[in-house]
């Protein structure tokens, strides 16, 4: 009887660990790759080497939202194949709103050429892991070397925003943040080296 208990008291302690580890993590299980970003944004787009995915409610609706850096040839192809939207704060500062003429620009740094960046906001309880998100876009023509999300003063208003790093040679540090229609742009100032 003894030893009943024992072995009893073993199986629960054994398996009640994992059980509770397979709940708690089921949002953290999407794998960010390839398949997942084709699936997301068509057959154009992979993931770009390097970078982490970068998390935050960036819409203010209280969900969960992905940045993510990838590679799209021709975004504008799977546009509405993949229900996302083809945005481009950068050249819409400066005038030009229209991106299917500014998606042809082409950069002067082949390593940034056909770089860009996937947004996804979430939607329910698994916010951007959903297969329904709430929105898609894919922000082109950003000049970055590495990009980081935080806390930026709109208006008196915290909001999180997507800040660059650019690549250019006065190396400039912009953000982009959604104003709750679009992202938009805003040079932040040149870096002080």
């Amino acid at each position: 009887m003894h030893f009943s208990r024992c072995i009893c008291l073993f199986l629960i302690l054994g398996i009640t660990p994992g059980v509770l580890a397979q709940t708690s993590s089921k949002t953290d299980t999407t794998v960010v790759n390839d398949d997942f970003i084709q699936k997301q944004f068509g057959a154009t787009c992979s993931l770009a080497a390097g970078p982490p995915t970068y998390t935050a409610d960036l819409d203010r609706d209280g969900i969960e939202d992905a940045v993510i850096v990838a590679k799209c040839t021709n975004p504008l192809m799977d546009e509405t194949e993949n229900n996302f939207k083809v945005l481009d704060p950068y050249n819409s500062f400066f005038g030009y709103g229209d991106t299917k003429a500014t998606s042809q620009f082409a950069s002067a740094d082949p390593l940034a050429r056909s770089r860009v960046l996937p947004v996804i906001h979430g939607a329910g309880v698994e916010a951007w892991h959903s297969d329904k998100p709430k929105a898609k876009f894919v922000i082109i023509n950003l000049p970055f070397k590495q990009i980081a999300v935080r806390k930026l003063m709109v208006k008196k208003k915290s909001v999180m925003a997507i800040y660059a790093e650019e690549s250019s040679a006065d190396q400039m540090t912009s953000a982009i943040f959604w104003d709750g229609k679009k992202y938009r742009y805003q040079p932040l100032g040149a870096g002080l080296e």
